[in-house]
């Protein structure tokens, strides 16, 4: 089966850095975790589909895109626990979102989309 991950490739002096979607994915998902008021990520209908035929991250919640310059756009869906102002969670994961991931990859991030996808009363 051929790999169809994305990867970024940074340029070092002694060889090439490849940083796979997966380890961004890693970041993300471990970043919204610790973000007050989300409740989960939000899977997709087909996940385990999805991963049979090779795209590990499709409905997990968080799809990576990497631009033409290098730069990260991040799409997450996520769940909101119950009573929470959804626009400041919102914010509150996009800014913990890229301050996980540009220091920890050594990327930009150009845009951070959050979908809320639900609210739980948990």
């Amino acid at each position: 089966m051929a790999d169809n991950k994305q990867y970024i490739t940074q340029v070092q002096e002694n060889g090439n850095v490849m940083i796979s979607e997966d380890v961004i994915t890693t970041i993300v998902s471990q970043a919204i975790s610790e973000v007050e008021g989300v409740v989960s990520l939000s899977a997709k209908p087909g996940m385990d589909i999805a991963e049979i035929i090779g795209m590990k991250n499709w409905g997990k919640g968080i799809k990576i895109t990497f631009g033409q310059s290098d730069e990260v756009y991040i799409d997450c869906n996520v769940v909101v626990s119950y009573g929470q102002n959804v626009v400041n969670v919102a914010k509150s994961v996009q800014e913990t979102v890229t301050g996980a991931v540009e220091p920890i990859a050594g990327v930009t991030v150009a845009a951070v989309n959050v979908n809320i996808c639900g609210i739980s009363r948990q």
